[in-house]
């Protein structure tokens, strides 16, 4: 199980939110941190680790006027540490050169494959037509309906036809390199991982990261033997220079 740092954008901004809060019309959410450092900063502070295949995420939708200084700033950061870090946030075909070309090692893409609610196989073709397969991670971020996880988009706030389990992520491995994973209605809250969804997880046929829930060390080792140590995880809200409880470099040491 690897550390993956996050660095999550929105309005232009460094923070940490709860998903499912942020609001289309308004680019409002709940907030729990927001950085007085910028991305290219946190770029550099996790370069210095040498923590590779963080994810860069830009929360605000293209058509947001704010998307654009989110976006800068995300480019900011893959240039502060080329090759470092992976980058979601409204990526297609027609632009993804655009984030390589900055320094994004993967890039990461939920919405244009999964569109008005379905799997978009041509799409997905496009997509990996596009960058290859070893440059493009899904994220088949999911909230539960009833005991089914089903993979969500528009910030989480839609609900696809694509129910997450062992043989949609054996179906997709064949176009990507990895999987990312947010445990939607666990995100930003510290309540605790969805380790259900870990179970699933831990036998993908390529790597998968999770994240969501997170708040502590107990966590962390729940998150562990039931990812049978397969699983890599990322930490936000919980982590002391997010304005969490646990401290970074402990996490580091405990994960070495």
């Amino acid at each position: 199980m690897r550390f993956r740092p996050c660095i999550d954008i929105h309005n232009g901004k460094v923070k940490q939110i709860v998903g499912v809060t942020i609001e289309e019309s308004t680019d409002r959410a709940q907030e729990n941190f927001v950085s007085e450092n910028d991305a290219a900063w946190f770029a550099r502070f996790y370069a210095q680790d040498n923590l590779t295949d963080g994810h860069i995420i830009i929360l605000n939708r293209v058509s947001s006027p704010e998307y654009n200084p989110s976006r800068d700033a995300a480019v900011a950061a893959l240039k502060a540490a080329p090759g470092m870090f992976q980058i979601g946030g409204g990526i297609t075909p027609y632009n993804a050169d655009e984030f390589l070309d900055a320094g994004a090692s993967k890039v990461i893409v939920t919405s244009y494959v999964f569109q008005d609610g379905c799997f978009n196989e041509r799409h997905l073709n496009k997509m990996t037509a596009a960058v290859g397969r070893d440059r493009l991670v899904l994220d088949l971020s999911c909230r539960k309906s009833g005991s089914t996880y089903y993979i969500v988009t528009d910030h989480w706030t839609r609900f696809t036809n694509v129910e997450l389990t062992l043989d949609t992520l054996k179906e997709l491995a064949g176009s990507c390199s990895e999987f990312l994973i947010h445990a939607v209605d666990a995100e930003g809250l510290r309540r605790g991982p969805e380790l259900a969804l870990v179970d699933i997880l831990a036998k993908a046929p390529i790597t998968a990261t999770y994240a969501g829930g997170v708040a502590d060390f107990n966590d962390l080792e729940n998150l562990r033997q039931r990812g049978q140590g397969r699983v890599d995880v990322t930490i936000g809200s919980a982590l002391d220079i997010f304005g969490g409880n646990m401290p970074y470099r402990e996490v580091l040491q405990r994960m070495q």
